[in-house]
C-alpha cells in the first residue's frame, strides 16, 4: 500500500517555489529560510510527515530550542494543518503518546516521530534518527546544529537516506547558517504561499492582501527581516545582547535568593510585569514575565498576586503613573517610584550584559519566562516579551551635519523600560548600602 497516499493532506497543500525545492531536495543538511507567513514551517513539517509515512520503521525528530516553544508553535501547525485529522479523533492513522503534550506519535508502518526540545538535551538526543525537523534554526548555535547532524548520520537505516531539515527567520548577517558550508540554504517568498498569491495569476489573494498590509507597517529591522526577508546586522543596536550568553535555560531558583518585581505600565501598549531573582553574587535573573495589551491594572495585580503566591518577593518597583500605582496598591501590591533616567539607566544595563572577570555578565533572562502571549500583538508581528525588543531597541540614524540623539527610538521598549527600573533599582541598593556602611543612614 502506498503509505504517503494515506496521509495526502485533505485541503489539496501544494507546494511552490523554495518549497517545492525543500520536497525535492536530499542533501544531509537543508535549511528553508524566509521573511514571515512564507509557509516554510508548513512545508518543512509536511515533508518530514511525508517521510516518515512512506518509509516503514523510519525514526524522526521534531525540535525546538525548547520543548515549550515547539509545543506553543510548530506542533500546533502540525495537528491543525498537516495531519488529515487530529491525532486524538478515532479515524487518525496516527497515536498521539503524552497527553496534551506529547512525547511522540507513531504511524501504522511502524514509523515514529518524536518531540522534544534542547533543554532536555538527554532525552532526544541518545536515539539515532533517519529524519530530523528543527523548528527555528537560528535559535540554536553551530555547537547544538552539529549535535543534531550528529544523530542523523544513517546509522539509524530505515530509509535510503538521511536528512536533518529546519526553518527559520533572517537573523544577522553573521550568523552561522549563513557560514556552514555544508547547509543547503533555500530562501522562501511570499509568492511561494499560495494562501497569500494565487499561483495561477500570482496575483494577491484577499488573505495576502490583509497580511501583506500589516507586513508593510512594520518598520526598522523587524521589517528588514520579517518583511523583506533580509539577513541584515542591527544598525544603532543600544544594547550588546546574545542569545548564547545572555539567554540560559530555566532551572529553580532557590528559595533564599531575593526577589522583586519591577513593572512599566500599558493598557494599548503593553502592560509588562517582570519577576528577578538576585544571586549570592548579585547577578540579576527574569525569570517570569507578563506582557499583554487591553487588559486593566485591576486585572493585572489579581493575576501578580497569584503568580507570585508562596514567593517572598522583597519590592515591586513601577512607573510613576500615580492612577496606576494606586489600583496596584488598592489591590495588595505596594510599588516603589522606578529611577527612570534613561542614559544612567542604560550604562547600567549595558555595564551588567558585559562579561565580568569570570567570563559570565551579570544579568540572565530564562528561557520561556513569558507567562501567556498575546494573540495580538503575535498576529501583528509585535515583540511578544522583553528578549525580542532587544534587536528592535536601536539609536536614530544619524544624518550628516546633525549630532546624535543619545535617546534611543521610543517604541517597541516596554519591556527594555521596566528591564531598566530593575537594573536601577539594584544600583539605588548598593548605593544605599555604602551609606549605611559608612554609618550616614540607620535601619536600611
Amino acid at each position: 500500500m502506498n503509505q504517503v497516499a494515506i496521509y495526502k493532506n485533505p485541503s489539496g497543500f501544494n507546494v511552490y517555489g523554495a518549497a517545492k525545492v525543500l520536497f525535492a531536495c536530499k542533501d544531509p543538511e537543508v535549511i528553508i529560510s524566509g521573511p514571515y507567513e512564507t509557509g516554510k514551517t508548513r512545508a518543512a513539517l509536511t515533508k518530514i510527515h511525508l517521510l516518515l509515512s512512506k518509509y516503514p520503521q523510519a525514526r524522526g525528530l521534531m525540535l525546538r530550542k525548547t520543548y515549550k516553544s515547539l509545543h506553543q508553535s510548530a506542533l500546533i501547525t502540525f495537528e491543525k494543518r498537516v495531519l488529515p485529522c487530529p491525532s486524538d479523533s478515532p479515524q487518525s492513522p496516527l497515536r498521539r503518546f503524552g497527553g496534551e503534550k506529547p512525547e511522540w506519535y507513531d504511524y501504522p508502518n511502524g514509523s515514529r516521530l518524536v518531540i522534544g526540545g534542547l533543554d532536555n538535551p538527554d532525552k532526544i538526543l541518545s536515539s539515532e534518527y533517519d529524519f530530523i525537523y528543527v523548528n527555528q534554526v537560528e535559535e540554536l548555535t553551530l555547537d547544538e546544529w552539529e549535535k543534531l547532524t550528529a544523530r542523523c548520520t544513517g546509522r539509524a537505516g530505515n530509509a535510503p537516506y538521511t536528512q536533518i531539515i529546519g526553518d527559520c527567520q533572517p537573523a544577522s548577517q553573521l550568523h552561522w547558517i549563513l557560514k556552514r558550508d555544508r547547509v543547503t540554504l533555500l530562501h522562501s517568498r511570499h509568492q511561494d504561499n499560495p494562501m497569500l498569491f494565487d499561483p495561477q495569476t500570482h496575483e494577491l489573494t484577499i488573505q495576502g492582501r490583509k497580511t501583506m498590509d500589516t507586513l508593510d507597517a512594520l518598520t526598522g529591522i523587524r521589517k528588514k527581516r520579517g518583511r523583506d526577508g533580509l539577513w541584515v546586522s542591527v544598525e544603532g543596536q543600544v544594547y550588546e545582547f546574545e542569545m548564547a550568553i545572555h539567554l540560559i535555560d530555566r532551572f529553580e531558583i532557590p528559595k533564599e535568593w531575593i526577589r522583586f518585581r519591577a513593572i512599566d505600565f500599558g493598557y494599548t501598549n503593553p502592560f509588562v510585569c517582570q519577576w528577578w531573582a538576585v544571586d549570592s553574587d548579585g547577578r540579576l535573573y527574569l525569570y517570569r514575565e507578563i506582557y499583554m495589551t487591553q487588559r486593566t491594572v485591576r486585572i493585572h495585580a489579581k493575576q501578580i498576586l497569584k503568580l507570585s503566591l508562596n514567593e517572598s518577593i522583597s519590592y515591586t518597583v513601577a512607573d510613576h503613573d500615580a492612577e496606576d500605582r494606586a489600583t496596584l496598591e488598592e489591590n495588595g501590591i505596594r510599588t516603589r517610584l522606578a529611577d527612570k533616567r534613561i542614559s544612567v539607566g542604560i550604562e547600567a544595563v549595558a555595564e551588567r550584559l558585559k562579561l565580568a572577570g569570570d567570563g559570565k555578565p551579570r544579568i540572565f533572562f530564562l528561557r520561556d519566562s513569558l507567562v501567556e502571549t498575546d494573540q495580538d500583538l503575535e498576529t501583528s508581528y509585535q515583540p511578544t516579551h522583553t528578549i525580542q525588543e532587544f534587536s528592535d531597541y536601536i539609536y536614530p540614524t544619524v544624518r550628516e551635519g546633525k549630532s546624535a540623539d543619545e535617546k534611543p527610538i521610543d517604541k517597541d521598549n516596554h519591556g527594555m523600560d521596566a528591564k531598566r527600573y530593575a537594573v536601577m533599582s539594584r544600583a539605588q541598593k548598593r548605593s544605599l548600602l555604602g551609606i549605611v556602611a559608612q554609618g550616614k543612614v540607620k535601619g536600611w
